[in-house]
């Protein structure tokens, strides 16, 4: 499928790291401003020159310091218009917080209640009779089938305006992929339903209640409701890698991300809704604690998702984070509350290393040493009956989209990995209980495993891993 609301091409060799050498400060040492600008003039351009990637925005605020705002490439190509600070692009999932914030302010007056279930407000719901709260609609473990991951069905509708009634039609007849609470599943329906219950308790529209709610009262003239036709000055063109070259990207209508995917901003309009909402001024300290505390889930598995952000580290550094991306667009969106950092790069091109700058740039601003390559990881013998419990079919996705059917199988006493539309690769089996390493990529594959059978795996790859569930 081609429409994406997360970071583009699903092939995991994507995961492989984007960059350029920057030279590094002793660890320990206070890093200078200049310091940080540099690298992050290095990183970005290597990033346009190696990707190619069009055009990128970055901010890095240190406090009350920007030490970096600025655009780098083009926003739009044809015309040669360059990329700036006040660039606008689409970015794609990093709506999500915005959706979340809306239904937590709602929650604190009183109008919505997280232990409701959704059909209260949306009686059409896709939910199989099953009790969905909204807190599952918030941390993606409702089970409910995300509309983006069936396939051509979507794609056939890719450029058409749905009505809400006729998206969740596209999902209504497919059952729960399970039991609501019992695992975690990136899920955009999830989102697209907050945003119905949004407009059901304001009588307001989405985009209207967040431009009256949070955008205009706090300035972020540059953030709204990315519809396609209204003309938004400064708006970058999205691109896609061609075979011969940089492409413009595929049409989607923006009425079907809507509150899972559907906002545009500037980066300096993203660090500032950062300040407001990590300061309580978009919602009460409490309400940002709920957003931030990772799901619990039943199998104990460690998670880093709560309410439309991740809360993980970057080595010693507590991160609150988000990615996002859509037809031609990467963002990414990190804050460092311990450090009083936050770093924003948007991208006008999919895929583009968008994380990845993040967190080099980060590393350069903590003194830490660049990303290297990991420690070659063993590779034990696995018996038949344990590749038989692990065997199977999944759903695999990234955390910002799109789902690929996937596919674990025993080939001449190896277990291989392959998702869809991609070769088969070998799962190296680790020492760790029901662990392993996809050979040439980064992070490690941690099998669930209840009452003797895989129910589900996780690519832990920092904060954003990869899920897969097993399906029929």
């Amino acid at each position: 499928m081609h429409v994406r609301f997360h970071a583009a091409a699903l092939a995991l060799s994507v995961l492989a790291a984007h960059g350029a050498a920057v030279a590094q400060p002793a660890r320990g040492t206070t890093v200078s401003r200049d310091v940080i600008a540099r690298a992050t003039d290095s990183l970005a351009n290597a990033a346009i020159r190696n990707g190619p990637v069009a055009g990128l925005s970055i901010a890095v605020v240190r406090g009350r310091d920007t030490v970096v705002m600025k655009g780098y490439g083009f926003a739009d190509l044809e015309s040669e218009v360059p990329a700036t600070a006040r660039t606008i692009y689409r970015i794609g999932s990093v709506t999500k917080q915005f959706t979340s914030a809306a239904i937590m302010r709602l929650v604190e007056e009183g109008k919505v209640s997280l232990d409701d279930d959704v059909t209260k407000y949306v009686p059409n719901a896709p939910v199989q009779g099953r009790k969905v709260p909204v807190r599952y609609l918030l941390n993606h473990t409702s089970g409910i089938p995300s509309y983006t991951d069936i396939g051509p069905v979507f794609g056939r509708h890719i450029r058409m305006d749905l009505t809400h009634d006729s998206l969740l039609a596209l999902v209504r007849s497919d059952s729960l992929q399970f039991e609501p609470g019992r695992y975690f599943y990136y899920n955009n329906t999830g989102y697209y339903l907050l945003g119905m219950i949004i407009e059901k308790v304001t009588g307001k529209k989405y985009g209207d209640y967040l431009a009256e709610t949070f955008f205009t009262p706090n300035g972020l003239s540059s953030t709204m409701y990315c519809s396609v036709s209204p003309i938004i000055k400064r708006r970058a063109r999205g691109y896609e890698r061609g075979a011969g070259g940089l492409v413009n990207a595929s049409y989607i209508s923006m009425d079907l991300p809507y509150a899972a995917g559907s906002l545009c901003s500037s980066v300096g309009d993203l660090v500032a809704w950062t300040r407001l909402l990590h300061s309580g001024k978009i919602v009460s300290p409490a309400s940002f604690q709920a957003m931030t505390v990772p799901v619990k889930l039943p199998s104990g598995r460690p998670m880093s998702y709560g309410y439309g952000l991740v809360s993980d580290t970057l080595g010693s550094h507590r991160r609150i984070s988000h990615g996002g991306g859509i037809n031609g667009f990467i963002s990414s969106l990190a804050h460092f509350p311990n450090d009083s950092l936050t770093i924003a790069v948007l991208a006008n091109t999919a895929p583009a290393p968008s994380d990845q700058l993040v967190d080099d740039i980060a590393r350069v601003a903590f003194g830490m040493p660049p990303r290297s390559p990991a420690p070659r990881p063993a590779d034990l013998p696995i018996a038949a009956d344990e590749a038989a419990r692990l065997a199977g079919n999944y759903r695999i996705g990234w955390p910002d989209g799109v789902r690929r059917p996937t596919r674990i199988f025993a080939d001449n006493g190896q277990l291989m990995i392959q998702i869809e539309g991609q070769p088969a690769l070998k799962l190296m089996k680790q020492a760790e209980p029901n662990t392993f390493v996809v050979t040439n990529q980064p992070g490690r594959l941690r099998f669930d495993v209840v009452n003797g059978t895989a129910t589900g795996f996780v690519i832990d790859r920092g904060a954003r891993s990869l899920e897969g569930v097993r399906v029929p």
